[in-house]
């Protein structure tokens, strides 16, 4: 091959996996954003939104890590000789070429966009520190679920007083429920990924190649303009500005489509930030770890400024304010952190070197959240929002 089909060549695969990304960053917000509002409601078992969407994200995260077969046609042995996985299964080493199949799914776009974008999009680090601060602080939301016959309207915000010990027990059952049930879910993932290998259908390569990375350039740039446009001009404005020269009945912008103008960035910069920080420790996943600190970090400062009284303004920069900085952490955040790939690298390191990398991420969150959110939570206090009117 010449150099300039070569270049040629890194460029399309690049395309096609930036785009792959960027669609399935927007999907798995989308995801995410959904199950959290399906898994919120009276008399919930369980009332962190957001451990619903990093169960699901870790399971399918463990799926495709095991699965050998979606991409099976893409295997080689790595020296040129083409064989297929099924050659290489014949012979002794089964985890030669298992270790094999996997270093060559992780050149596919594909798979990229499906464990990087989708997975990585669909859970949320940020989501699960920020639900360990509320525990901690008292502020995690509840549904409503009983009769209330005091004087006043209750929200799900609205929470008795508790001394600081069963807050500290309610910062503990976060922690540990999520990251047993998502370490669960991965094992889980990669069991279903086992028995269904005998049924699980393999993508065509020239389907793979020639039609769907090209296909998903334009839908995916599409549907990022798209939202761009729909954040500028929101659709659901049927009855036009009020009176007062406001509009009413605009809810989507505050709801979901921010979050989608943010989202690819998230995932954009948690990919390239991997990819060149990762590999200085293969101990400690500095990437992963970067993006997941610095990601909580932005959440806790957006959350705070939309939540205290801007001077001269209205609670958090008024509506649209709101809703930016809504967007930035459903969006930007929840896609710049990850829950499935934390839990996959943690499972993958030596026992020793898991303890310490999971246990410096909680304790970072924690604690960047603790300075960050708690210097303002108990000093002036946070206001109620209105981005939605």
């Amino acid at each position: 091959k010449s150099p300039h089909k070569g270049k040629a060549s890194l460029f399309a695969t690049e395309l096609y996996t930036v785009s792959y990304l960027i669609l399935f960053s927007i999907l798995g917000t989308l995801a995410r954003l959904g199950l959290q509002w399906l898994t919120f409601y009276p008399g919930a078992p369980e009332v962190m939104g957001i451990l619903w969407a990093n169960f699901a994200g870790s399971l399918l995260m463990g799926f495709l890590s095991e699965d050998r077969r979606l991409f099976r046609h893409e295997q080689h042995d790595g020296s040129g000789s083409g064989k297929s996985s099924s050659d290489l299964e014949s012979g002794s080493d089964r985890e030669a070429a298992k270790a094999a199949h996997s270093k060559v799914k992780k050149t596919i776009p594909l798979y990229i966009g499906l464990t990087t974008g989708l997975c990585g999009s669909f859970t949320s680090f940020s989501s699960f520190m920020r639900d360990a601060f509320f525990a901690l602080s008292n502020d995690l939301r509840t549904p409503i679920n009983h009769p209330y016959t005091g004087a006043g309207p209750i929200q799900p915000s609205s929470t008795v007083p508790r001394n600081g010990g069963y807050s500290f027990m309610a910062l503990l059952a976060v922690i540990i429920i999520t990251v047993a049930l998502c370490m669960s879910a991965l094992k889980v993932g990669a069991h279903i990924a086992i028995f269904l290998d005998p049924f699980t259908p393999t993508f065509p390569f020239a389907l793979l190649r020639k039609v769907l990375d090209r296909a998903v350039v334009v839908i995916a740039w599409g549907a990022w303009l798209g939202a761009v446009f729909m954040a500028i001009w929101p659709p659901d404005r049927p009855s036009g500005p009020n009176s007062k020269g406001s509009w009413t009945n605009e809810t989507w912008r505050g709801q979901a489509i921010f979050a989608l103008v943010f989202a690819p960035l998230g995932c954009l910069l948690r990919f390239y930030a991997s990819l060149k920080l990762n590999g200085i420790s293969p101990s400690f996943p500095l990437g992963t770890f970067t993006v997941n600190i610095f990601g909580t970090a932005v959440l806790g400062m957006a959350y705070d400024l939309q939540h205290v009284r801007l001077e001269g303004s209205a609670v958090g920069g008024g509506r649209v304010g709101c809703q930016i900085f809504q967007g930035l952490m459903d969006g930007f955040c929840g896609c710049l952190t990850t829950v499935s790939t934390w839990v996959a690298e943690l499972n993958g390191l030596r026992r020793k070197h898991a303890y310490f990398y999971g246990s410096a991420s909680v304790l970072g969150g924690l604690g960047v959240l603790v300075v960050i959110m708690g210097s303002v939570r108990w000093t002036v206090g946070w206001s109620s929002t209105a981005c939605v009117t």
